[in-house]
């Protein structure tokens, strides 16, 4: 077996049990939740982004002092 299919291998059964007896329905449904999997990946990144960029984002506003 070659690198590149027991790293494909390894991958499908991270994202969880083989959904059918076919292997290319197997490697079909795999695909769907790798895409799930980077779509909520990228979700989280622009996320924490937003609250990395908002951190401590206190408004300045000067008081004037009137005499």
């Amino acid at each position: 077996m070659t690198k590149q299919k027991t790293l494909w291998r390894w991958w499908a059964k991270a994202l969880g049990e083989k959904a059918s007896e076919s292997d290319r329905e197997s490697d079909t449904i795999a695909c769907i939740r790798t895409l799930i999997f980077v779509s909520y990946l990228v979700t989280n990144c622009f996320i924490v982004a937003g609250v990395i960029r908002h951190w401590n984002d206190v408004p300045n506003t000067v008081i004037e002092k009137r005499q």
